[in-house]
C-alpha cells in the first residue's frame, strides 16, 4: 500500500471532506485526475489518502432496509450500523409486527441509540395488499413492537420523511444502479408495491436478502406459515415471482438450525455499553416470552437465541457469511385452507414459471457471533 498525504496547507480542504455530501466534489476540485490511477480513496478522520488497497468509501457495500421493527429487527438494524464496511441509504417501514407508525417510531428508536439519526426513515404501508390479514406477533414482540418499554426521550415522527417508502425505494435504487442491496425483514408488501410501479426496479439492484418463508411446511404464524409471508401472501408470491435478481431468503427453519445459545445471549447482553443497555430494555419482554412452552413448540430443533432477521442483514454485509446453500424454484401458497402463506419449494422441477432463488441453510456461526457483539458495541 502506498499513500501520497495531504499538504498542511489544505487544511481548510481537509474539514470540508469530512462532511460527506462533499467529499467527492472537493475530491475531483482538488485531483482533476483519472481515478483508475488509483484504486481507491480513503478519507479517515479529516485526512485524506490515495490508498492501493480494496478499502475506502466507494467499495462500501449500499444497503436500503425494508423492515417492520421489532425486536429482531432492531437487532439487525444496529448489526448494520456497526458494520464498518456498509452504508445505509435508508430505512423503509412497513406494517407487521406493530403498526406502520409504530414501525417508524421504533427505527429512530433505534437510530437514536446509535447516534444514527442522520439516516433517512421512509413510511410505508400500512397494511397487506388483501386487507387486514388479523395476524399479530404482540406475544412475542410486545404491543409495541419493542417490548412495551417505555422511552420518554424518544424521537418524534416529524423526523420521518415525507415521501412514500415504495417511492423511496424507486428512487433510491434508480440512483444507484447496480450497487444497492435490499435487505426486507418483513412483510413484503413495500417490495411489491415498489415493483408494481417500476418493474425494471429488480434488475437495477445488486442483490435482494429476504428473511421470510419456510422449507418444510413449519409454521410459527399459522399451522404452515412463517410470519412475514403469512402476514401478506399476495406481497410474498409477488416479489418471488417479479423480482428476477440475485435473491437470498433466510426461511423459519433455516434460522431455528443456525441459532445461537442462550449462554451467549445473555454474554451479548452483559455488554458494558449504552446499545446493550437499550437492548436489554427492549428485548426483555420477547426474552421471557422464547421461554414459555407454546414459543418453544415453534422452533425447530430445540430451544435457542434466534435473531431471525440479523441473518438476512449478515449475509448482505458479508458475502462469505453463508456456507452452505441450496438453489430451488419457489412460490408462495395462496388459496389453502391451512397452507394459506406457506412457501412453496420445487425440487423436483413442476414449477416452470417459477424463479431460482438461495435457500440459505448454513453459515458461519462464529463470524454471526462476532457481528453481534460488534452491533452493541
Amino acid at each position: 500500500m502506498f499513500c501520497v498525504p495531504l499538504w498542511k496547507g489544505t487544511f481548510f480542504l481537509q474539514k470540508a471532506l469530512c462532511r460527506k455530501d462533499l467529499r467527492k466534489q472537493c475530491f475531483h476540485r482538488l485531483f482533476p485526475v483519472e481515478l483508475g490511477r488509483f484504486p481507491s480513496l480513503r478519507v479517515t478522520h479529516c485526512r485524506l489518502s490515495f490508498c492501493h488497497t480494496a478499502a475506502g468509501s466507494r467499495m462500501r457495500k449500499k444497503l436500503l432496509l425494508d423492515v417492520d421493527c421489532g425486536v429482531d429487527d432492531a437487532q439487525a438494524i444496529m448489526m448494520a450500523l456497526a458494520a464498518p464496511n456498509v452504508q445505509i441509504l435508508g430505512i423503509t417501514c412497513v406494517h407487521g409486527n406493530t403498526s406502520v407508525e409504530n414501525v417508524c417510531k421504533n427505527v429512530l428508536r433505534v437510530l437514536q441509540a446509535c447516534s444514527h439519526l442522520e439516516i433517512p426513515v421512509f413510511k410505508g404501508a400500512a397494511m397487506p395488499i388483501l386487507g387486514d390479514s388479523g395476524i399479530s406477533s404482540g406475544d412475542f414482540h410486545g404491543k409495541d413492537g419493542l417490548g412495551d418499554a417505555p422511552d420518554s426521550k424518544a424521537p418524534g415522527l416529524e423526523l420521518v420523511q415525507k415521501e412514500n417508502a415504495a417511492i423511496a425505494m424507486i428512487r433510491i435504487v434508480n440512483e444507484n444502479p447496480g450497487e444497492v442491496s435490499l435487505v426486507a425483514t418483513a412483510p413484503l408488501t413495500n417490495l411489491a408495491l415498489a415493483v408494481k410501479m417500476d418493474p425494471s426496479l429488480p434488475s437495477k439492484l445488486k442483490g435482494l436478502y429476504i428473511m421470510g418463508g419456510n422449507t418444510e411446511s413449519r409454521g410459527n404464524t399459522t399451522v404452515c406459515g412463517e410470519f412475514n409471508f403469512a402476514v401478506d401472501p399476495e406481497a410474498a408470491y409477488i416479489v418471488l415471482k417479479e423480482y428476477r435478481c440475485p435473491t437470498y431468503l433466510a426461511g423459519w427453519e433455516f434460522t431455528c438450525y443456525n441459532k445461537l445459545t442462550w449462554e451467549f445471549c445473555d454474554e451479548w447482553l452483559a455488554q458494558n455499553t449504552s446499545k446493550a443497555r437499550f437492548m436489554k430494555k427492549i428485548f426483555h419482554h420477547s426474552y421471557l416470552a422464547a421461554q414459555t412452552e407454546r414459543l418453544q413448540k415453534e422452533c425447530v430443533a430445540g430451544s435457542g437465541f434466534i435473531s431471525c432477521d440479523s441473518y438476512a442483514v449478515a449475509a448482505a454485509i458479508d458475502d462469505s457469511f453463508i456456507i452452505e446453500s441450496d438453489q430451488y424454484p419457489v412460490s408462495v401458497e395462496l388459496s389453502g385452507t391451512h397452507t394459506r402463506g406457506m412457501m412453496i419449494v420445487d425440487t423436483v422441477g413442476f414449477l416452470k414459471d417459477a424463479r431460482e432463488v438461495c435457500l440459505m441453510r448454513k453459515v458461519d456461526l462464529e463470524k454471526f457471533k462476532q457481528m453481534m457483539m460488534a452491533a452493541l458495541q
